[in-house]
């Protein structure tokens, strides 16, 4: 019995030594046969670092308003007998707009005319009277007062009949209407948006601390995006007065010159403020840059040989980086100019790895 226990195990001995040596054999095989074969060339795109110049300025977000904007409204009540606009068109200062009945103010105005004429009557009389001291002083007065009365009824009838005349208040663009013919509209009564947006404002907040850097003048770019290729150029019109002491940021006001009529108000914008000074940057494509939470590096492309043959070699490095603009990165220190960096083929690489750059086609 004993015999067969050792034999068994003799045998379980002898298979087990020779997986692990079969294993063995294979794993130094292909260690054998990778040391000679080298590490495996990556083929990657590289750019230079080049130095730019970076114009200093302030980011924010804003909206556009018209510089006249308004909402014509009714200003007395009554029913609309006369629509004299169509939505969306534009208009000139003063071109009629809505017609309100205005009848009875006609009738009181025809009264009250007829009013004026005979108070103006009873004033030469009472004159004539007073001349000839066939009248006294206090009944020229009561003559003048009744005659000054009746004007400025007659006055009042012909504001009145005005206000029922609804016109434009200055040249623009109409919006779409809201009254209908024959409505009865109550004082304050939307009727159409009007506005004018040939020129707009564009108005954005900054930060406090930004408060140094702004000064009426001042370039700004404008981007929306409805026109996402398009840079609309400004100047700051007005800075307010206050910081907002919630936000703690200050309302910046600039004026947009809008010539073709593309932009909107209440648009939403992306502005830049331009700054006074020109700075030189070193800067590399965004995509060399591989961001880690311990640091962020780039590749850098440096000649070196493997097994005594030469090679380009991607050596990781570690930078301090800057502002990004137009899908460049400011470096502050890691690199020089001239330097040669990956910017497509990372995922690939490890430190020391040989490449092969090819900058026709994105590996």
């Amino acid at each position: 019995m004993k015999k067969r226990v050792v034999l068994v195990a003799l045998i379980l001995a002898l298979v087990f030594a020779g997986i692990f040596g079969w294993k063995a054999f294979v794993n130094y095989k292909i260690h054998e046969f990778m040391a000679a074969r080298g590490m495996p060339v990556v083929t990657v795109s590289t750019a230079r670092v080049v130095r730019a110049a970076w114009r200093d300025h302030i980011r924010s977000v804003g909206s556009l308003t018209a510089i006249e904007g308004v909402t014509v409204t009714a200003q007395l009540p009554g029913v609309v007998t006369a629509i004299d606009f169509h939505s969306g068109a534009p208009v000139r200062a003063g071109a009629l707009l809505v017609q309100v009945n205005d009848q009875p103010q006609l009738a009181q105005l025809a009264f009250d005319r007829a009013q004026a004429r005979l108070a103006a009557a009873n004033l030469r009389r009472t004159r004539t009277l007073y001349k000839e001291k066939a009248a006294s002083r206090a009944q020229l007065d009561s003559a003048i007062a009744s005659f000054h009365g009746a004007t400025a009824h007659v006055a009042g009838d012909l504001a009145a009949i005005h206000e029922l005349a609804l016109r434009a208040p200055f040249s623009g663009v109409l919006g779409v209407r809201q009254v209908n013919l024959g409505q009865y509209l109550a004082p304050g009564a939307p009727i159409v948006d009007l506005q004018s947006y040939r020129t707009l404002y564009a108005n954005f907040t900054l930060p406090q601390v930004e408060v140094p850097r702004v000064h009426v003048g001042q370039t700004i770019q404008l981007r929306v995006d409805a026109f996402p290729h398009r840079h609309f150029i400004g100047h700051v019109h007005a800075i307010d007065a206050t910081v907002n002491p919630v936000t703690r940021n200050i309302l910046v006001q600039a004026i947009v010159p809008n010539p073709a009529a593309v932009l909107r108000p209440g648009m939403f914008g992306r502005v830049r403020l331009l700054g006074r000074h020109v700075r030189k940057v070193m800067v590399v494509p965004a995509e060399a840059l591989t961001y880690n939470t311990y640091g962020d590096t780039v590749y850098v492309v440096r000649h070196g040989t493997i097994k005594g043959h030469p090679h380009l070699i991607a050596r990781q490095q570690v930078v301090a980086v800057g502002r990004e603009r137009h899908g460049l990165v400011a470096i502050k220190s890691g690199l020089k100019v001239g330097q040669v960096v990956v910017t497509a083929g990372q995922v690939k690489l490890r430190n020391g790895m040989p490449i092969a750059i090819n900058n026709t086609v994105q590996p």
